[in-house]
């Protein structure tokens, strides 16, 4: 998103939506910062210097932390207007030659979002750690697992949001129950997080502007309060604003003062979707949101407090509701319910986002995905996600039933979230941004020292439930790279038994088998070659289809690539053998609506190449892969074949004649049978099928394009069919154990329980052809 092409209407409208998504959760700590910061030891210092010095600590930690190194650093470290740990590690990737991505091209390059007007060229600048990490396999091996552990700390961060950001909101009831039935309270909490997670399918587009008035409202009614609370209590509360205190504070309770540290990190908890649903908004719209509402009324409720507490030092257990006037408590507390179902939304789209990211490059189980068009582009929905989750956040309420003990659970995932962001951050500024290596330490150092010292703080909690956190964390990070290893080794071995070009010239253009009405799309993750899948199925069934495409669906490290240049397409081998290769391109954001008629793209893609081929802009005729061409960008584009549309059942035969006669087109016997075959399954769709016919154009009077474009349209005509691999995966008996371990027990157990290949890519269970492979890894 680029801010200076907006008006200062839109601006405002994302500032506004901003603070139904973005916001949530930082507006909602005040309602336990204090209460965790004075649950331990810290109690014994009841005086006013110390909650002044607390005070103190969250002024400038909120200042640094969140308005300085998020708001006004983190922010410029977007990718074309996307946030977040993926987010920087593609910056990297394309600035840097650290990806592991297995099938990248040169062509990748050429795509226009790849381009940032803002900074020099990658050639601009070269440092000597950046030079150690390109050239070092371990060292790109170790920045893909501290970015998986980044992710990993993303998803025990949302298990423990929602539960925390509730819990402490209904815990108002106490006050009145005089800690009674607490019992109730978290039943009550579980009733919100489960109504909150069932309605999660509705997408957030319109929560945005439903949840935004709450919080809006939240924000100014505590912010009435702090200052009601520095009035009446204690108007002096403003000379802690000195760091001074800070020093006092340190001097006076000492290890006690440095332990409830994990506490006062708790303030900024949340800043970390400020840069992770950045793609929904824009940097001007969050700044201002940020600077002239969210950060002045959380600095006067921490004052408030601040001041109520100086005064008022045993309440420190229910320091945010004890503020309260007693006629505005049940309001207050109403709101502050509402507030916590807006603070768990933005973790829960931002985990959506975020396994969408790591599904598309490789580093997750296959799940499913689901997008509307009512949606804001890039908005997900994942069941299998949404119901995990829920489970999870339920089992935390009930397992830990505490607000204190989930805050030092919450403690060590956020700051260790926020720690691996920042050394991020500073391979950003070395690698993309091209400044010195020191300016980059420097960074890292200055804000890494504030981070250590609360993470420090956090660690000394672990017996005491963050435990629970390095636990979960562990689980998901094992998940990932198990996954990714696994893929990685499925993918070497294919590079390494594919067939060459010259086995497959030497079949000659029948391939010496039979060739067979219609057109085959046999799907491989190889971006050339020809891959052990084609010669497998042909072993067992020596004929095939007239057309044969090589399709190669893959991710690029940019966050959306343009329709105009997801399609490549070349050709394989000479013309008469008609094979094709597709590589169908897609970013780590993009989302492809299950109606998309990939079929029909392919063919008037196909159909283009083969002019453009003509009109002399590549020579394929060659015995290796050809000239591959982003047919979309060309100004013809669509207008060589007039297309016609005709509703029927999805894949079956028109009831409509071909624009052409057919000589081996399917007999009527089994065409009957596919179409009874359709009609009898539960999921079949009724959509417009497209049929096509060749124009008369300059190209089309040569008779051998018109005779390969007539063959195409006949192929399409006769029907498409799909050969995907259907694999099962084997450690080699002298691997060592831990690989064995990893193959053979871990990875297959993951293939087995996620969504199969060709349910992903939403291939019709009629057209799909599944061939059986062995891999020994």
């Amino acid at each position: 998103m680029v801010d200076n092409k907006r008006t200062c209407k839109q601006v405002l409208l994302l500032a506004y939506q901003s603070f139904g998504i973005v916001f949530g959760d930082l507006c909602i700590s005040p309602l336990y910062v204090y209460k965790s910061t004075f649950s331990g030891r810290l109690r014994d210092y009841q005086t006013e210097d110390t909650v002044f010095g607390v005070f103190s600590l969250i002024f400038w930690t909120l200042t640094l932390l969140s308005l300085f190194k998020h708001v006004i650093i983190l922010l410029n470290a977007d990718d074309n207007g996307e946030g977040g740990i993926f987010a920087l590690y593609a910056l990297l990737c394309r600035n840097s030659k650290v990806s592991l991505l297995p099938n990248h091209q040169a062509a990748d390059e050429e795509i226009s979002t790849y381009h940032d007007p803002d900074h020099s060229s990658r050639n601009a600048h070269s440092s000597q750690f950046k030079a150690f990490i390109e050239r070092n396999r371990k060292a790109k091996t170790g920045l893909l697992v501290f970015v998986l552990l980044g992710i990993s700390l993303v998803f025990s961060v949302g298990v423990f949001r929602p539960a925390i950001s509730v819990l402490s909101s209904i815990d108002g009831l106490q006050v009145k129950l005089e800690n009674k039935h607490s019992g109730m309270v978290v039943f009550l909490a579980c009733l919100v997080l489960i109504g909150h997670f069932v309605l999660q399918y509705r997408g957030t587009y319109k929560v945005a502007f439903m949840f935004a008035p709450i919080v809006i409202l939240w924000l100014l009614t505590i912010a009435i309060v702090g200052v009601y609370n520095i009035v009446k209590w204690n108007p002096r509360v403003y000379l802690a604003l000195s760091p001074h205190y800070i020093y006092k504070f340190f001097r006076e309770t000492g290890r006690d003062g440095w332990m409830s540290l994990t506490g006062v990190l708790l303030c900024i908890t949340g800043t970390e979707a400020i840069f992770q649903d950045l793609g929904q908004f824009s940097v001007t719209s969050i700044r201002l949101a940020f600077c002239c509402v969210v950060y002045p009324c959380l600095v006067l409720q921490y004052m408030g407090q601040a001041a109520y507490l100086s005064k008022n030092i045993s309440a420190t257990s229910i320091s945010f509701y004890a503020s309260i006037p007693d006629p505005l408590f049940w309001p207050v507390l109403i709101m502050a319910t509402l507030a916590a179902i807006v603070a768990s939304q933005a973790i829960i789209s931002a985990m959506f986002s975020i396994v969408k990211q790591c599904y598309a490059l490789g580093c997750f189980p296959r799940v499913k995905v689901v997008h509307k068009s009512r949606w804001v582009r890039g908005q997900v929905y994942i069941p299998e996600i949404n119901w995990v989750h829920m489970v999870l956040s339920l089992a935390i309420t009930v397992g830990f039933r505490d607000t204190n003990r989930l805050a030092n659970a919450y403690g060590i995932a956020f700051m260790s979230l926020t720690f691996v962001t920042t050394w991020l951050t500073s391979l950003v500024i070395d690698f993309v941004w091209h400044r010195s290596f020191v300016f980059a330490l420097l960074f890292a150092l200055f804000f890494g020292s504030i981070e250590i010292v609360y993470l420090s703080s956090s660690c000394m909690k672990i017996l005491r439930g963050g435990w629970v956190t390095l636990m979960l964390t562990a689980a998901f990070l094992v998940v990932m790279f198990v996954w990714h290893y696994g893929n990685r080794k499925r993918y070497l071995y294919d590079q390494h038994n594919k067939v060459s070009m010259k086995t497959i010239l030497t079949l000659g253009p029948s391939l010496g088998i039979v060739r067979i009405p219609g057109i085959g799309l046999i799907y491989t993750e190889l971006v050339n070659g020809v891959p052990a899948t084609f010669t497998h199925f042909l072993t067992n069934l020596p004929a095939f289809y007239q057309v044969v495409v090589f399709v190669c669906a893959k991710t690029v490290p940019v966050p959306y690539v343009p329709t105009k240049e997801r399609y490549l397409i070349g050709r394989i081998g000479p013309k008469s053998y008609r094979m094709y290769r597709c590589i169908v391109r897609s970013g780590y954001k993009d989302v492809h609506n299950h109606d998309d008629d990939f079929e029909n793209d392919l063919v008037t893609s196909l159909a283009e190449f083969i002019q453009l081929e003509a009109e002399g802009f590549g020579n394929v005729d060659g015995p290796v892969d050809g000239w591959l061409a982003v047919v979309r960008t060309s100004e013809k584009f669509g207008k060589r074949l007039a297309v016609s549309e005709s509703n029927s059942i999805e894949g079956s035969s028109s009831s409509s004649s071909p624009p052409f006669n057919a000589n081996s087109s399917k007999s009527a016997t089994l065409q009957r049978l596919r179409s009874t075959y359709e009609e009898e399954s539960l999921d079949v769709k009724y959509r417009p099928r497209a049929q096509f016919k060749l124009l008369e154009t300059k190209q089309n009077k040569d008779m051998h394009v018109k005779e390969e474009l007539l063959e195409l349209l006949e192929a399409k005509c006769a029907g498409v069919s799909y050969v995907i691999g259907h694999s099962r995966i084997k450690a080699k008996w002298n691997a060592p154990f831990l690989k064995r371990f990893v193959i053979n027990v871990a990875y297959s157990f993951l293939r087995k329980n996620s969504r199969a290949p060709a349910v992903v890519l939403n291939i019709p269970h009629i057209c799909l052809i599944e061939v059986g492979m062995n891999y020994h890894v």
